[in-house]
């Protein structure tokens, strides 16, 4: 059951009564930035509907004007002949303009021409945040005017304030256009500054009118559930920021999948969690508890596969979809059964282990064993002592050092490289880094597994109880202040909810396929996250199955911060 939250300014982003608005507008002697310059700025600053100040200057464009920019604006060459260059005015407009949202009706033609007076000047580009009235009045007046233009929306509105082609004039009716943009956005749900801006992309969504399913997601970490009507959960996912993640399915989401998502969609639940490591985790569990329809990709562990070495009189490595109970070696879970395959192809293009099911000595031999390139007992011409050799040879080198694997597919592939046989050569690569990915990822799951309690410490001071790689336990940071330490805070932190079935030791057998993703998931934190955590305590083999080679990237990423 999803756990209802209050919703707080921090968690809405910028209330919009509490945001610094500099509305501009620049008169020019053109439209193109690279020939024409500014010959005027305007600028409103306003916060919560009231007017902080304004800025207005004539700009020396240091070149003619055109009579037909002098018509429309009234700005002739003389009025300008006096008035200061760019270079002069930028600073005093940088400081007017500080960290405040930039507001233009039709931005990109305003910011143009700032962004080039800066360059030629030799300063960095403007960062600040930014609004378009023109896409808002798109959005929210399209149905009431035949345009969006100001002189049309100022008229039909009676602003206060009616544009004449005068830099200020127009920035006034501009900011007095914004505020009333505010008023109607506001009847739909928008209360931050992050809802204004994605306010736009909305205009013609098919789904708008469910746009208030998302009104009580925080702008924090979590989960979210999209259910139908009968309850149903229809797809789980993850976030950093719930609001803005899930407004995106209705904006910049184009996946095929989203349209029926939502169509079905009557309710959307979310949780908020303390850390996206923890939003990761639940995702992964709820997915595999609940199995949700237009979750795909999180459900295709259940088509993973195990490569085992059979117990036979000639072993083979085999495909399997489940792992035998003989105790024999068998690797696994493998994402795809052809990742599977190609990583059996590398281990046989160098060790001639058998590659054919025909019993000795009946019918004609494989063609494998026809090339001489795998010792198959159809040949009738098979060494038991030899086989038993290259079967040593592969169970060492899939469990302890593939090294020697390695460097001869490396060797391959650089020979055939060199005679230009480049297919061949593509071929044994791919085949390498199969075995490559399936070595690396055995390796972080045994490891992991081998770990029976693993609890990490953050830079800000969070705790993770880690259980053989499942998340078990999150402590918050102490109160600021507090230097409390491992012993006076303890190990007991808040159970992470719907904890995965024990995935046992390494020496227990094969993992299961449903616990592999939480696993990987914990494996990649500490990748993302080594240089910022330590170990405060550990029990286990931590140090399991460590010593890879350089080229196998491992998971041992804190074993010796302690």
């Amino acid at each position: 059951m999803m756990v209802p939250v209050q919703r707080s300014f921090e968690e809405m982003g910028d209330p919009l009564s509490d945001v610094t608005f500099c509305v501009l507008d620049f008169e020019t002697t053109g439209g193109d930035v690279n020939t024409c310059w500014i010959t005027e700025i305007g600028v409103v600053k306003v916060r919560g509907g009231e007017c902080l100040g304004t800025f207005q200057t004539l700009v020396n464009p240091g070149g003619a004007i055109p009579p037909t920019i002098t018509m429309l604006t009234g700005i002739s060459h003389q009025m300008v002949s006096r008035a200061p260059r760019i270079e002069s005015v930028l600073p005093t407009l940088l400081e007017f303009l500080g960290d405040s949202v930039i507001v233009a009706h039709n931005l990109r033609f305003d910011l143009s021409f700032l962004q080039a007076a800066l360059r030629r000047d030799g300063r960095e580009p403007l960062h600040n945040r930014t609004l378009d009235t023109v896409a808002l009045a798109r959005r929210l007046l399209r149905d009431e005017v035949p345009n969006c233009k100001l002189g049309t929306l100022a008229s039909h509105l009676r602003l206060p304030h009616q544009p004449s082609h005068r830099a200020l004039e127009d920035a006034l009716a501009t900011a007095d256009l914004l505020h009333l943009l505010i008023e109607r956005a506001a009847g739909l749900g928008v209360a931050g500054f992050d809802d204004l801006v994605f306010l736009p992309t909305m205009a013609g969504h098919k789904y708008a009118q469910k746009l208030d399913l998302t009104a009580r997601l925080p702008r924090s970490p979590g989960i979210y559930l999209f259910r139908n009507a009968r309850n149903e959960v229809l797809y789980v996912g993850k976030a950093t920021n719930l609001r803005s993640r899930v407004r995106s399915y209705f904006s910049t989401d184009e996946r095929r999948k989203v349209g029926s998502l939502l169509a079905e969609t009557a309710r959307i639940d979310h949780k908020q969690t303390a850390t996206v490591f923890e939003a990761e985790v639940l995702e992964i569990r709820l997915i595999h508890l609940l199995r949700p329809r237009f979750n795909a990709d999180g459900t295709r562990w259940e088509k993973s596969v195990y490569v085992t070495l059979t117990q036979e009189r000639y072993p083979r490595l085999k495909i399997v979809s489940a792992p035998p109970h003989n105790g024999g070696l068998c690797l696994g879970p493998i994402p795809r059964r052809s990742m599977a395959s190609s990583m059996i192809e590398a281990v046989q293009s160098v060790i001639p282990i058998r590659r054919c099911t025909r019993p000795a000595r009946r019918g004609s031999p494989c063609l494998s064993a026809q090339l001489k390139t795998a010792l198959c007992p159809c040949s009738g011409e098979i060494d038991d002592h030899a086989y038993t050799e290259a079967v040593d040879r592969v169970r060492f080198a899939l469990t302890v050092d593939p090294r020697a694997l390695l460097e001869q597919l490396t060797a391959t592939m650089t020979r055939l490289a060199l005679e230009q046989r480049f297919e061949e050569a593509a071929s044994v690569r791919d085949r390498s880094q199969a075995l490559c990915s399936v070595l690396q990822r055995q390796r972080t799951l045994d490891q992991l597994r081998a770990t029976e309690c693993l609890i990490l410490a953050t830079d800000r001071g969070e705790r993770f109880t880690l259980d053989r790689g499942r998340l078990r336990e999150y402590c918050p940071p102490p109160p600021s202040g507090d230097s409390a330490t491992l012993d006076s805070v303890g190990t007991v932190g808040r159970m992470v909810e719907a904890l995965s079935a024990d995935p046992g030791l390494p020496t227990d057998g094969p993992l299961a396929k449903e616990l592999a993703d939480e696993l990987l998931v914990t494996s990649r934190w500490l990748r993302q996250h080594a240089a910022s955590t330590r170990v405060e305590f550990c029990s286990g083999d931590w140090q399991s199955n460590a010593h890879f080679l350089p080229s196998i990237e491992t998971a041992d990423l804190v074993a010796d911060r302690g």
